[in-house]
């Protein structure tokens, strides 16, 4: 016997490997890349190599896009469309079968634990979704929800499985010890989608049409994040490294803001900016830099010295708090 796993390399996610492994059956770990999860990591590298299975990385960034901008079933608190999205991973992960030679898919999932995408309803849902009703092993719950039909046929033995429910986390720590499983990475989440600000971010770009442009979703990752307009948008680095990934996006933008000897963020603009727009992301640099907008100060700005007197920081300030998504 043979299986896929989805597996973000997290604690449930390596507990159901474990306990599959340890019944003879191999297992392939894969690991699906989209623009808010996933990816090539170490720490998902040094899991499957404790565990002593081949990992393999899934891209399927445009697919899962699709799904994020109208899921069938609707989002979670956020932006998650964690039922769409799990029904997509079974589905592609069920196209690769036959790829592996493998015979069914397993998953971390454990009944209960997110009262919304992991209720009995919602996992059948999800199954239904996939094309994959009964063939999915959820190893750590198996016992408390129907059996397969990889445990009906004796593919893998139900007794050797758990029945664990809820939202505590202490018996996949106790488990954990069990299984001699070592620096595994901790509960929590995974997916930016679940995080109410980038998912407010999120839901701007998907509002304002611009869910092409993939960078995006990156930049709203980073930064202060001003929108002045549909499809206008200035990113602004907080720091060292966040102005160093900022700049990696350069050339996609129309406005790039940086310093000319006095230290301040680097700025990006998307969109097509008026003049009194351009001066507002002027006027954010120089209230970000070292002179917090007090005395004049010059800057480049698309490769030209541009240079801006003093701030009216009170009629900024009001700007600002009108602009910048919280």
């Amino acid at each position: 016997m043979k299986a896929l796993a989805l597996f973000s390399g997290g604690l449930d996610s390596t507990l159901a490997v474990k306990l599959v492994t340890n019944q003879g059956i191999e297992v392939i770990a894969l690991n699906f890349v989209s623009h808010f999860f996933g990816g090539k990591n170490p720490k998902a590298d040094a899991m499957a190599k404790q565990l002593g299975v081949q990992l393999e990385y899934i891209d399927f960034k445009d697919i899962h896009k699709e799904i994020v901008k109208n899921p069938p079933s609707g989002y979670g608190k956020n932006m998650n469309p964690c039922i769409d999205c799990h029904a997509l991973m079974l589905k592609t992960a069920s196209e690769l079968l036959d790829k592996y030679g493998a015979n069914f898919i397993i998953t971390g999932e454990v009944l209960g634990q997110r009262p919304m995408s992991q209720n009995r309803s919602a996992l059948n849902r999800v199954e239904n979704l996939s094309g994959m009703a009964g063939y999915v092993v959820r190893p750590l719950c198996a016992k408390a929800i129907d059996e397969t039909i990889p445990e009906k046929n004796g593919w893998i033995d139900r007794n050797k499985l758990m029945d664990i429910q809820g939202r505590g986390r202490k018996r996949q720590l106790e488990l954990a010890d069990e299984l001699g499983i070592v620096e595994y990475e901790m509960p929590g989440g995974g997916c930016l989608l679940t995080e109410p600000n980038y998912g407010r971010r999120i839901r701007i770009l998907k509002d304002d049409e611009q869910f092409d442009n993939d960078f995006l979703f990156y930049l709203c990752k980073i930064g202060r994040f001003f929108r002045l307009d549909k499809g206008k948008y200035i990113f602004v680095g907080r720091k060292e490294e966040e102005n160093l990934k900022i700049e990696e996006y350069k050339d996609e933008a129309s406005l790039y803001i940086l310093d000319n000897g006095i230290p301040g963020p680097v700025i990006l603009g998307f969109g097509e900016f008026s003049d009194d727009e351009k001066l507002f992301a002027e006027s954010l640099f120089s209230r970000y830099s070292k002179v917090k907008g007090k005395t004049p100060i010059s800057m480049k700005c698309n490769g030209e010295i541009v240079e801006i007197e003093a701030l009216d920081l009170v009629k900024i300030e009001e700007m600002m708090k009108e602009y910048l998504v919280i």
